[in-house]
């Protein structure tokens, strides 16, 4: 399981949404074995006024935030941070220094999914990798 928030400025977002969700997808497919079908991701477009930031990381400056179970070995999050700053400066044209990412791992015991604690579902995929 990976819950994923994106934050940037409104103007930002609305213009590369499309762009950043594939790129953020792709990236957590590639380096996480994840299936294409499990895309959750939600956008966070923020005002000016809202979003303060150096002004060096510009106005496209782009927050992720990725939560997912524990068990993920550090090279699999290595990669997965890899996957995103190449993605994005690909598909989205962010550069990496205008980008942030943030990894939060929980034990599946702590999720809440489909009306069961996600320790007693069979996933259809592996967290261990």
């Amino acid at each position: 399981m990976a819950q994923i928030i994106v934050y940037g400025h409104r103007e930002s977002i609305d213009r590369r949404r499309a762009a950043l969700s594939e790129a953020i997808h792709g990236a957590v497919m590639s380096a996480l074995d994840y299936p294409p079908e499990k895309r959750f991701q939600r956008f966070i477009a923020l005002s000016d006024e809202d979003f303060l930031h150096p002004p060096d990381r510009g106005t496209d400056y782009t927050i992720i935030e990725i939560s997912m179970f524990e068990g993920r070995s550090d090279a699999a999050k290595r990669a997965l941070i890899e996957e995103l700053f190449a993605r994005i400066e690909r598909d989205a044209g962010t550069p990496p220094h205008a980008v942030e990412v943030t990894i939060h791992e929980t034990p599946r015991v702590n999720w809440g999914i489909r009306g069961r604690n996600a320790e007693d579902l069979s996933l259809g995929y592996c967290v261990d990798v």
